[in-house]
C-alpha cells in the first residue's frame, strides 16, 4: 500500500504539483492533461492490485463492507425500508454485496440498478429484485430488462477504484456516475465502495468531480460528510 501522504504511481507532472500551484478550477489546460494522464495510470495501478486479492481476501472484504453499509443505513435511515437505493453488479473485481442486496428487498428496501441507456449520458436506474431474469447491458454488465419498473434513488451505492479523504472517487473514467448525480434533484445520498488499500492522497478533483457523501471500506467508514 503506498504511504498515504504521498501520491503514487508518478507517470506524469501531477505527482510534482505542488498545493500552492494546483488550481481545483482546471483553469490550466497543461494541468487538466497531466491530471488525466495520473488518474489512467493510477486506474491500471489500483485494478491490478484488486485483482490480485484472492478469493478469500475478496469474500472477507465483501462481508465486512456489507456489515458497514447496513449499519450506515440503520444510522442515517432507520434501515432505508420503503426507500429507492441504486446498488451495482459486481465486476473487474468490485466489492460483491448482492447477498446485502437479497437482505435489503427482503426488509423492504426498494433495490435498483444502474443502466447506460444512451451512451455518455446520465444512467437511468431500473428495479431488481431476487429471481430477476436479467438481460445484457453495456459491456456485457447484467442489468434487468427494459420492462423493468424505472426508478429515481434516494441513496446509491458507487463503486470505487480509488478514494480520497476528501470524499472523492476515482471510478473507470467514463464520467457517468457524476453526470447521473449532477443530473438528479434531489441528488441521491451517495456511498462509495471500495477497498482500504485503494487510498489515494488526492484524485486531485476537477470541476466535474463531485464528492460522495460516505466513503466505505472493509476497515469502516473513512469519509463522512453532513447528515442528511
Amino acid at each position: 500500500m503506498p504511504d498515504p501522504g504521498h501520491y503514487a504511481s508518478p507517470p506524469c507532472l501531477a505527482a510534482e504539483i505542488a498545493p500552492d500551484y494546483f488550481d481545483p478550477l482546471a483553469t490550466d489546460p497543461e494541468q487538466a492533461r497531466d491530471v488525466a494522464r495520473w488518474r489512467r495510470a493510477e486506474r491500471i495501478r489500483l485494478r491490478a492490485e484488486r485483482d490480485a486479492l484472492s478469493v478469500a481476501g475478496r469474500h472477507d472484504a465483501g462481508a465486512a463492507l456489507a456489515g458497514h453499509l447496513r449499519k450506515v443505513l440503520a444510522d442515517r435511515f432507520g434501515g432505508a425500508a420503503g426507500m429507492v437505493l441504486s446498488a451495482y453488479w459486481p465486476i473487474k473485481g468490485e466489492p460483491d454485496l448482492r447477498g446485502l442486496m437479497a437482505d435489503l428487498h427482503d426488509a423492504g428496501v426498494i433495490i435498483a440498478l444502474p443502466v447506460v441507456e444512451v451512451r455518455a449520458s446520465p444512467l437511468v436506474f431500473r428495479r431488481w429484485q431476487p429471481g430477476l431474469k436479467m438481460v445484457r447491458g453495456d459491456w456485457d454488465i447484467p442489468v434487468p430488462p427494459t420492462d423493468a419498473e424505472r426508478l429515481v434513488p434516494a441513496i446509491s451505492l458507487a463503486p470505487v477504484v480509488g478514494w480520497d479523504r476528501a470524499g472523492y472517487r476515482l471510478g473507470y473514467g467514463g464520467g457517468y456516475f457524476d453526470r447521473t448525480l449532477a443530473s438528479l434533484a434531489p441528488r441521491p445520498f451517495a456511498i462509495g465502495i471500495g477497498l482500504q488499500a485503494a487510498r489515494l492522497a488526492t484524485i486531485f478533483p476537477q470541476p466535474h468531480d463531485i464528492p460522495l457523501n460516505v466513503i466505505l471500506t472493509e476497515a469502516g467508514i473513512q469519509f463522512q460528510g453532513e447528515r442528511p
